[in-house]
């Protein structure tokens, strides 16, 4: 395992959740980190913007560069891209961790959440690796990962909510793609998703409360996986559909009590598309 010290990490979906567990662990090595997200000012309802995040991170002993990004705009991609390769003299990570959810089948979801789902889950997977690629090219340790699952095309992912679980298993699909297309550049691409399910504000809201939260993992275990995949020489990993505690046991690691949203032995719930 290598140290993340001085690499630059750009992490899209950064303020908040997974996406802002991850910018920590990451500072922790010492890595610069991008902080790309759409929150620039407080939410009503949900906690984080760039700006906290970035604070956290120089607190964590990384460097920050909070920028603001939507990625569903192809432009905006490109030039935030471009800026933090320009502040930080290159990239060597990105994260597609910016996530739309809605678990809704399709005699009942709206064409324009589809739309915002395909967007914000599997195009911007393409849009943000096409857009780094030629900062990745230059890295001696580059990786692409992307939050998303393993293909399980067993029905039951289909039944309620088809219009989501497309938009995740293509983002794997592209990973996959990426995985054997880069490879000629040294450039590791992997997905990486939950074994059980993460307490996050978007589970909170969109899916199932506060009661659900109880049966999850705090963010930090997918963090802790992420960085051990980071840390890797590209081509010990590539093109791999990874699960975070199997990951994290492949490193050696036996107790995950710590990881717990809530103390206690109530049954943890796994999370979708694993069977």
């Amino acid at each position: 395992m290598s140290t993340l010290r001085n690499r630059t990490v750009f992490i899209t979906g950064a303020s908040r959740g997974i996406g802002r567990a991850i910018a920590l662990a990451c500072a922790r090595q010492g890595a610069n980190v991008v902080i790309a997200a759409k929150s620039d000012t407080p939410h009503p309802k949900l906690p984080g913007t760039i700006h906290t995040v970035a604070d956290e991170v120089r607190e964590a002993g990384g460097q920050a560069l909070p920028l603001v990004l939507d990625v569903r705009d192809e432009k905006q991609i490109r030039q935030r891209i471009d800026e933090a390769g320009e502040h930080f003299g290159g990239i060597d990570a990105l994260v597609n961790n910016a996530g739309a959810i809605r678990l809704t089948g399709v005699e009942k979801l709206k064409v324009s959440r589809y739309d915002l789902m395909h967007q914000v889950n599997a195009r911007a997977v393409m849009a943000c690796s096409q857009a780094a690629l030629p900062w990745l090219k230059k890295s001696d340790q580059a990786h692409i990962l992307s939050l998303s699952p393993p293909l399980n095309l067993n029905t039951r992912w289909f039944a309620q909510y088809g219009p989501y679980t497309t938009t995740k298993y293509a983002m794997t699909m592209l990973s996959l793609g990426m995985a054997e297309e880069f490879k000629r550049y040294g450039i590791a691409v992997n997905t990486l998703w939950p074994k059980t399910l993460i307490a996050t504000a978007a589970i909170e809201f969109e899916v199932g409360g506060p009661q659900l939260m109880a049966q999850g993992r705090k963010p930090d275990i997918m963090a802790d996986a992420a960085v051990s995949i980071l840390g890797r020489s590209p081509d010990t990993m590539t093109g791999q559909n990874l699960i975070d505690e199997d990951l994290l046991r492949q490193d050696g690691m036996t107790d995950f009590e710590h990881y717990r949203y809530e103390p206690g032995d109530k049954p943890l719930m796994p999370d979708l598309f694993l069977d």
